[in-house]
This record gives structure tokens, sequence and C-alpha cells, in this order.
């Protein structure tokens, strides 16, 4: 009889909960949603970090979809400014739910022109303009051909920026600094035994040095240095010497992975389905990416202190098949190995050898 009275009790008061939720759903969502804009809007966690290299991952998707990853795209922060490496569709929402501002951004590195790597460029060039009113364009760093790229996001947009500038006004918007402009350093220069510094300034030293991503040329992969600590981003490669000579006594190497025993169960089910084009591109795409077995052997001959693997193929939206995407790259690096996700910060703290990981979302 208790039971049955409890069970009664406890039934009534779910049913007041709904009532008052569903009476006062106006005044309830309203709070919620002021309290998100409260922590979220105006956020800026570059304000917050240590003085030191930082590396936060704003994408580490590739084309095939994936609802946890945007498109390729890391972000180097340093002394209160922004570099991006590549920004591939969705970045520029991830930089803002890191806390990001898109207006902090002083220079955009791209590896190579593969669709995936700059189809985000948009709507970040347009958001670091807007974000810190600038009157001169967004520097897109790139080998050869980055001038086309420039052009035709400049020719894109430009229509948009007219309407930026009419509706916000000149001061807030102004025509000069709206795009990007070609900062294009050779190939070849990239392609000597040190690499080419492409950028210095403040500290810090940006070196691009040429990777295999045959038929893909120039593509290029870069090596961030600031007060003692220093970050490699492999680009699109397969495994490479050159790419071990770069990353060589690195704190940490950014690296693309793609596991082909998991990319041939996709292949296998195309195939099964009667997409035979689809199913080629599935094995084109093996021989010009390294395995994560292959980046642990970059990392390992290269005596780097931790591998974190972006730009996942085949997608991983469940940690739980991390272990199936590493294969045997633990038994190839004894270092920490982490699976890239976005929304993931490294810090290199200056005067240190620690690498401390936080998730910003």
């Amino acid at each position: 009889m208790t039971v049955r009275r409890l069970s009664l009790a406890a039934l009534v008061l779910i049913l007041l909960a709904v009532g008052v939720l569903a009476l006062f759903q106006r005044q309830i969502g309203t709070r919620v949603l002021e309290r998100i804009a409260d922590s979220q809007v105006g956020r800026d966690t570059v304000a917050t970090l240590p003085d030191g290299l930082n590396v936060a991952l704003c994408g580490t998707g590739s084309p095939m979809p994936d609802p946890t990853r945007a498109g390729p795209c890391s972000a180097v922060m340093v002394g209160g400014k922004v570099f991006l490496i590549d920004s591939g569709e969705g970045s520029a929402r991830n930089l803002s739910r890191m806390g990001i501002p898109a207006g902090r951004i002083e220079a955009i590195f791209l590896t190579h022109f593969h669709s995936d790597h700059i189809d985000g460029l948009g709507p970040v060039l347009m958001q670091r303009w807007i974000g810190g009113t600038y009157t001169r364009p967004t520097p897109l760093f790139g080998p050869e051909g980055v001038e086309a790229v420039v052009d035709g996001f400049n020719t894109a947009y430009a229509l948009d920026a007219t309407y930026r500038s009419a509706h916000h006004g000149p001061a807030l918007a102004p025509p000069s600094g709206r795009g990007a402009t070609a900062s294009t350093f050779s190939a070849v220069a990239a392609a000597g035994p040190a690499g080419l510094v492409v950028y210095r300034a403040d500290g810090l030293v940006v070196t691009a040095f040429t990777v295999d991503h045959g038929p893909v040329h120039p593509s290029v992969g870069y090596r961030f240095d600031y007060a003692g600590r220093s970050a490699v981003f492999s680009g699109d490669t397969v495994a490479s010497a050159r790419l071990t000579t770069m990353a060589r006594g690195a704190d940490l190497l950014i690296h693309e992975a793609l596991q082909p025993s998991l990319l041939g169960a996709v292949e296998r089910r195309l195939d099964e389905r009667d997409l035979p084009h689809l199913a080629q591109i599935m094995r084109d795409i093996v021989n010009y990416h390294a395995t994560p077995e292959q980046a642990a052997d970059t990392a390992r001959e290269a005596g780097v202190d931790a591998l974190v693997l972006n730009h996942l193929v085949p997608p991983q939206p469940l940690d739980y098949g991390y272990a199936a995407f590493l294969g045997d790259a633990r038994k190839h690096y004894d270092g920490p190995i982490t699976v890239g996700e976005d929304g993931m910060l490294f810090s290199l703290p200056r005067g240190a050898d620690t690498i401390v990981r936080k998730r910003l979302f």
C-alpha cells in the first residue's frame, strides 16, 4: 500500500513538473539562452592563454562527412595573435565556439589547395575583417598558386563585402580591409635542406617545407618555433624523410592520418551498392596519405615529444573506434598519441617542457 502511494505521489510530481515546464516554456527558454549568451558571447580564450606556443584544433576532419568534425584547420596562438593553418569547411564556427576571435587572426597559412583545406576561407576572412575592423586584407601565405585562390575568394565575396560596408558603414566594415592578399613563397626554396622561413616577427618563426602529396604540387608543411617551443604541421603527405627531418626535436607533431583497413570497409560497401566510381576514389586516396603507424614512425624517428593525428580518414564520430583507427601505431612510438578532436587545445608554456591539454568545447 505504501509503495503504491509513493508511486502515485511520484507520478503526480512528474506531471506537475511537466506542466510547469510547459506553462513557463517561454520564460525558461529565454533564461537558458541568456545563460548561454553570458558564457559565450564575447568570449576570448586567447587573452587567457599562457605565454608560449598554444595550438588549437579547429577542424580535424576530411572531405568525408563527419558530424563531429570540421574540415582541416589548426590555430597557433602566440602573444595574443592567431595564425591559422588551413581553413576547411566549418572552421569559422569552431573558432567562435572555442572563443578564438576571428578578429585576432594575424595570418593564414595554406598547406595546399585541395578544396577541403580552403573551402572555409570565405567565412573566416569575412569574420576576421569585421571582427577587427581591419583596413588591410588578411595575409594568406602559400606556395605558387595561392594568388589564384586569393583572387577567386576575393571575387566571390566582392558583392557580400559591399553589402556589409553599406549596411554597417565604412567605420565598422572598411572597404579596404575585405578579403585576402597573397603572400606567395617559392616551393623550390621550401624544398631546401632547412626549409624556408616565411614569417618572422615578435619571436615567432614559421618555416615552410615541401612534403609529398603527389600529384598535388606544390604541397607543404609548416614548423612554428617560439620561446624555445615548437609545433610541426604535416599537411597532407605520405610518409616522408623530409617531414622527419623538419620535425626533428619538436615538442608537438600534428600529422594527418588515414587508416586503410577501415577505409576498405567503406570501399566494399560502395562496390556492393553499385557505386564503382566512388569506390575507386577510396582506392585512389590511400596512395597519397600516411597511416597512423607511419605517422608514429615519423614521431619516433624525429624524436618529438607528442603526436596528434588530424585530417582523419575515414570519419571517427565515436571515440570507441579510436583503437581500430590507431591500429598498431602505439607499437611504433612510445610517446603520447592523441586522436585529434575539434576543440582540443595544447599549450606549450615558455620555459617549460610540458604540454597541457584542454578542451575548449
